[in-house]
């Protein structure tokens, strides 16, 4: 029994010592068939996944101005890494302190003992790829670094400079939106998303290494070098986009607006010169943060800038309308077309030239009722035919769609065209007004805005962009002369009038459009001025946008047109074609020529030749330096100039004459002569303490007394003041609410009180004198109705809630009644959707 119970053990144990054995046997051998049979495979493969290649970005294109200024560019910036590896042990011993000192005062992280141990632990541990800092170096950063110990022995030194390209823009914050960003998901906007494709190059191909640590470059010359990107050279205006956001930002800030937008466009070709964006951030500063000009968010109803495609579908359906046809508005208030109007003021009967002047709503929604009301789809197809109802096609990504209700539309009510007509129930972003107002002021042609006009590769044009024409005539002639008519007539007599230049003339429209939020209409508003100047000869279109102005100023001519008029008159400072009839009335002043007395011969030639100065302006004897003659000193008189050679400066070692020369001339020749100069005054040289031909030793003190040439001249005479005086603009932008007009008619009390008294106490006198003292309170008595006159006009300007008592004593409803869309509600759900 025991014996049998052994010898199972010692079996077993057999059996177990010969399954290791096996196992054993098995991976040895199998070690030896990967190691030696199967080990070019393995290597390869692992030579494979250890060096690949890998892309290398391009550098991106540059986006330029129109004169090539700079907007958008990219600067290469390094990364500092490094092969602990390729250094020798004798360069390393020698050097690393060394290193170690320069990186800890380069980048000032870390002590010299830290960046010591960190090279000392890379170089030990076998670390094939270390980065030393995080931060990036500039190129001048750069070739510092690469002088360094160790690092200078450039490949031998291990030193790896890996470029990463940033973007910068020399302008800083200027047209931020609109130049744009991309960011790692590829994703952004404005004309670096845009044009994504042609800026960002086509990627290279280099092959890298992995190390311990990360992937080291290999330069075995077998790289792709990456194409640099294509540049982009807008339209814009560094200048006029400067001033742009400039007037833009005072106006958002002095209103507290919510944002605003301004874009100016040339008017034959739709280059866009300027396009600023701000929108008031959350910490109350103003900041390019959308494109409000283009985009979603700028899209909104109009008000009343759209009365003038209102009115040029009035006129192209009945020719025969005048401008000085009379139009019943009213005492204010009125039933149209199912939807009370109203307007500021009860203007009574007035011209069609009038309604538009003041932006009269009653005006233009009963025009519009009684040339549409039978046909509404007419109206509609008169927009279409304007290209009101589809997008620009702009250059850059994100334009917004137009909304233009049609009548079979189930949203479309009874009240729907005569909301239309003023600009509600519809909405548009403002470039596509302003391109409707250019087609105004470009004869009749509407041309597609343009803002990129050519892509180039250094200086080499890749592609052009032309002028497109989207419409060749958007409506007749005869229309278009009543319209500029009427344009003009907004800013000479109507709501516009505070922003009248006198030295050009401009044509717009004012628009104040409510706000429609949670189903209804509010009192915040939308204010804009559209228009083109110079009105008789249109080259720019502009339009201003401010949203939401929350400091009693809510009108488009109070808060929106100051800034177009502060955009144009930039415009028309730098336009030397406008400057000629402004020059024309400015006395001409005949310019002094300068006096000629004496200095370098070609030098006198030349200026003598320049202003076309005749006479003898050379020497016979071709001398360097020459002297005009006794007889013409000046050409004041004479207007000649006959010189001659100047002997004194032919002696060396004598003192030459220098009076009359310069004190640039008279150093020139005395230094160089080991003489030394202290002079008094500033002009030419009329005293000298040494007089000519005595002799001068070198190091000699020579005095010099200098006196003007002549007496300055007067400087111009500035151009008389505009119009739109201070006082005037001032009254326009106090707010028409009637808190406001009873402190405006406070000062009348205490001026007219004391010219009563004097009158009483001139009881006594001769009847005359008591006479000549009560009139000039009469004359005060009235200045305060004229007061209230200005103050309470700018109520006129557009706003169509307002209404105003009649005439007949009648006690009327004054309840605003809001322009809703269609009644039912699934057009409700619509309404709110868009």
């Amino acid at each position: 029994m025991k014996g049998s119970v052994k010898k199972s053990i010692v079996t077993r144990v057999r059996l177990a010592f010969l399954g290791v054995t096996l196992f054993s046997g098995a991976v040895a051998w199998k070690i030896s068939h990967i190691q030696y049979q199967e080990g070019a495979k393995w290597r390869a493969l692992e030579q494979e996944r250890r060096i690949s290649y890998q892309p290398v970005p391009a550098t991106r294109g540059n986006i330029y101005s129109d004169n090539e200024s700079i907007m958008a560019t990219s600067l290469p910036f390094y990364r500092v890494a490094w092969d602990p590896a390729v250094v020798d042990d004798e360069t390393f011993r020698r050097s690393v302190d060394s290193l170690a000192w320069h990186l800890a005062h380069f980048f000032q992280d870390r002590s010299v003992g830290e960046y010591s141990r960190k090279l000392q632990d890379a170089r030990k541990d076998g670390v094939r790829y270390i980065r030393l800092n995080s931060r990036q170096i500039n190129f001048q950063e750069k070739k510092e670094l690469a002088s360094w110990p160790i690092f200078r022995a450039k490949r031998k030194g291990g030193v790896i400079f890996e470029k990463v390209d940033k973007r910068f823009r020399p302008f800083g914050g200027l047209a931020q939106r609109t130049v744009g960003f991309v960011n790692e998901d590829k994703n952004g906007a404005g004309l670096e998303f845009t044009f994504q494709q042609k800026l960002a190059g086509k990627p290279g191909e280099a092959l890298f290494e992995r190390v311990p640590g990360g992937f080291k470059p290999v330069y075995d010359g077998t790289e792709i070098k990456p194409q640099p990107g294509y540049d982009v050279k807008t339209t814009l205006d560094i200048n006029l986009q400067d001033g742009a956001e400039d007037a833009l930002y005072k106006a958002l800030v002095a209103n507290d607006a919510k944002y605003g937008c301004v874009i100016l466009m040339e008017v034959k070709t739709g280059e866009i010169k300027a396009v600023a964006n701000l929108g008031k951030a959350e910490d109350g500063t103003y900041k390019e943060d959308y494109n409000y000009a283009f985009a979603d968010q700028g899209r909104t109803e109009p008000g009343s800038t759209f009365k003038l495609a209102s009115m040029a579908a009035v006129f192209e359906a009945d020719p025969t309308l005048q401008l000085d046809d009379k139009v019943d508005t009213g005492p204010g208030r009125m039933l149209i077309g199912g939807a009370v109007k109203t307007d500021s003021h009860a203007n009574g009967r007035i011209t069609v030239q009038q309604v538009f002047e003041k932006s009269s709503n009653i005006g233009v929604a009963r025009l519009v009722q009684e040339h549409f009301s039978s046909n509404p789809t007419r109206y509609t197809d008169y927009l279409k035919r304007f290209g009101l109802d589809k997008p620009l096609g702009f250059q850059m990504n994100g334009e917004a769609l137009p909304y233009v209700k049609d009548p079979r539309d189930r949203s479309w009510s009874r009240t729907s065209l005569s909301t239309m007509s003023i600009g509600y129930e519809l909405k548009l972003a403002p470039l596509q007004t302003l391109a409707f107002y250019n087609a105004v002021a470009n004869g009749g042609v509407k041309v597609a805005p343009m803002i990129v006009r050519e892509i180039k590769q250094a200086d080499q044009v890749v592609e052009h962009f032309e002028t497109q024409v989207l419409n060749p005539k958007i409506c007749s002639d005869a229309t278009l002369r009543k319209l500029h008519a009427m344009l003009e007539g907004v800013v000479l007599e109507g709501t516009a009038k505070a922003i009248r230049p006198k030295d050009y003339t401009i044509a717009g429209k004012t628009g104040t459009a409510w706000k429609f939020k949670n189903g209804r209409y509010t009192k915040t508003y939308s204010t804009s001025f559209c228009g083109f100047f110079p009105a008789d000869k249109p080259k720019y279109s502009c339009i201003v946008v401010i949203d939401s102005p929350s400091k009693g100023r809510i009108y488009g001519g109070d808060v929106a047109a100051p800034v177009f008029r502060d955009v144009a008159d930039r415009c028309m400072a730098r336009d030397q074609a406008s400057q000629r009839p402004m020059l024309a009335r400015v006395p001409a002043r005949r310019t002094p020529v300068p006096l000629v007395r004496a200095g370098l011969q070609q030098e006198i030639a030349l200026v003598c030749d320049r202003i076309g100065l005749p006479g003898q302006t050379h020497a016979t004897g071709g001398e360097e330096w020459v002297r005009a003659t006794a007889a013409v000193d000046t050409a004041f008189v004479a207007r000649t100039v006959s010189l001659r050679p100047d002997a004194s400066v032919a002696h060396p070692g004598r003192m030459p004459d220098v009076r009359g020369l310069t004190l640039r001339d008279a150093l020139f020749l005395l230094e160089n002569r080991g003489l030394k100069v202290q002079s008094t005054g500033s002009g030419r040289v009329r005293e000298q303490s040494l007089a000519p031909g005595e002799f001068a030793k070198r190091g000699l003190v020579v005095g010099l007394v200098l006196t003007p040439t002549a007496a300055p001249t007067a400087a111009p005479l500035a151009l008389p003041a505009p119009v739109h005086t201070e006082v005037e603009e001032n009254t326009l932008l106090i707010p028409a609410e009637s808190g406001t007009r009873a402190r405006a008619l406070r000062p009348a009390v205490p001026t007219a009180k004391p010219a009563i008294a004097k009158a009483k106490a001139s009881a006594n006198k001769p009847a005359s004198t008591a006479l000549e003292t009560v009139k000039p309170a009469a004359k005060v008595a009235k200045k305060p109705a004229k007061e209230k006159q200005a103050i309470a006009e700018p109520k006129a300007i557009d706003k169509p809630t307002k209404t105003r008592k009649p005439a007949t004593g009648k006690k009327v409803d004054i309840r605003t009644t809001q322009r809703r869309a269609p009644q039912s509600e699934s057009g409700a759900k619509n309404r709110k959707s868009a």
